[in-house]
C-alpha cells in the first residue's frame, strides 16, 4: 500500500470502529466481561484505549455494542435466506441449517451470549436495537408457521418462541458444552462427519416435531 494511503485509512471512522468491535469481539469472549480490560482492546488493534473511550464511552456500552453486532450477524444470516418465497418445509429445513452453520462456525457467539446470561441480560434488556432485531426471528418463524399449516405440511398450535428454543438450544448446547462433552465421553463434535450427523439431526428432529400428527407417526 502507498504510504499516502495509510493516514486516510486510519483516519476512517468506520475502519476503526469496526476493528475496535473485531478487537472486543476477541477479548470479552475469551475473558468474559469481567476480567476484559479496554487497554487489552486497545492493544488488539491499531488505535488507542482514548479512541475506544470516543467511539463507544465506556466498556459497558462497548460491550453493549458487541451483543448487538453478534446478535445482528445470526439474524443477517437469517435474513439472507429469503424464507418467505420458499416452500414451508424447505424454508423451515434452510433456518435450522443456518442456526447449525452460524453457531458452528461463531463459537465467540455461543461464549458472549453466555456472559450476557451471566450478567442477567442487562445489557440486551436495556438496548431496543437488540430486542428489536431478535424480534424479528419470531416474525420469520411465525410466517412459514402459518404458511406450513393452511398447506397442512405443519400442525397447528405450535409456539414460535418455543420452536426458535428448540432449534437454537440443541445448536447452542453442542457448541457451549463441546469441551466438557468431549473430556467426558471422548467425542470431538468439531470433526466434520459428527457436525453433519448433528446437522441432520437437528433438521429431523424440528420436521418431525411440527408434521401433521398422522405424518408424524
Amino acid at each position: 500500500m502507498p504510504d499516502d494511503q495509510a493516514p486516510r485509512r486510519s483516519r476512517d471512522p468506520e475502519h476503526t470502529r469496526r476493528a475496535i468491535l473485531d478487537a472486543a469481539i476477541a477479548e470479552f469472549a475469551e475473558k468474559g466481561f469481567a476480567a476484559a480490560r479496554v487497554d487489552d482492546i486497545a492493544a488488539r488493534t491499531s488505535t488507542t484505549k482514548r479512541m475506544i473511550y470516543y467511539y463507544f464511552q465506556s466498556k459497558e456500552r462497548l460491550f453493549a455494542a458487541v451483543l448487538e453486532e453478534i446478535y445482528g450477524g445470526m439474524r443477517d444470516a437469517e435474513r439472507a435466506l429469503a424464507p418467505d418465497v420458499l416452500p414451508p418445509a424447505e424454508a423451515m429445513r434452510r433456518l435450522v441449517e443456518a442456526t447449525f452453520d452460524h453457531h458452528a462456525a461463531h463459537p465467540e457467539f455461543v461464549r458472549l451470549v453466555s456472559v450476557e446470561n451471566i450478567l442477567e441480560a442487562k445489557n440486551v434488556a436495556a438496548s431496543p436495537a437488540i430486542r428489536g432485531r431478535n424480534a424479528a426471528v419470531i416474525g420469520t418463524l411465525s410466517a412459514v408457521l402459518a404458511r406450513g399449516e393452511r398447506e397442512g405440511v405443519f400442525r397447528p398450535g405450535i409456539d414460535p418462541l418455543d420452536l426458535h428454543m428448540l432449534i437454537s438450544g440443541f445448536c447452542f448446547y453442542r457448541v457451549s458444552n463441546r469441551h466438557t462433552l468431549g473430556a467426558i465421553f471422548g467425542r470431538d463434535l468439531r470433526e466434520a462427519e459428527v457436525a453433519a450427523a448433528h446437522r441432520r439431526m437437528a433438521v429431523e428432529m424440528v420436521l418431525r416435531y411440527l408434521a401433521p400428527v398422522s405424518s408424524a407417526k
